[in-house]
């Protein structure tokens, strides 16, 4: 075809009231993403960074741990991308914890508790 129309639509992101109706829906095929395998997370992590195996192993288990979160107290998942960001960071000489908060705790919440929370868990998997 001369023209072709893609759309990227995130079921559930931020609205409800900013769903697609079900009509328009029906005129779309649908591809479900999710996030990588923690393999081919590593890998990515890895291969846009170059950073060490255990560093990216030890972000991709982090991502893991912290999206288990998502339904209890975080509104957006980390996604491979601040996984990416807090490599470099790691890369560039800051220390994981740091480099951890401000790629990763910083960008997914503003609340006080939550961040304590959330830093909880990356000191647990970098301590």
């Amino acid at each position: 075809p001369s023209f072709m129309l893609v759309v990227s639509y995130n079921p559930g992101y931020q609205n409800l009231l900013k769903s697609l109706k079900p009509s328009t829906r029906q005129r779309f095929l649908a591809l479900r993403f999710d996030f990588p395998a923690p393999e081919r997370e590593r890998a990515i992590v890895m291969g846009e960074t170059g950073c060490a195996a255990a560093t990216a192993e030890a972000l991709v288990r982090l991502g893991y741990a912290l999206r288990t979160l998502t339904e209890q107290d975080l509104d957006e998942a980390p996604s491979t991308r601040l996984l990416v960001y807090a490599a470099q960071l790691i890369q560039g000489g800051m220390a994981p914890v740091t480099a951890c908060r401000v790629a990763l705790v910083e960008a997914l919440t503003d609340d006080d508790l939550t961040a304590m929370a959330l830093l909880e868990v990356v000191n647990a998997h970098f301590a």
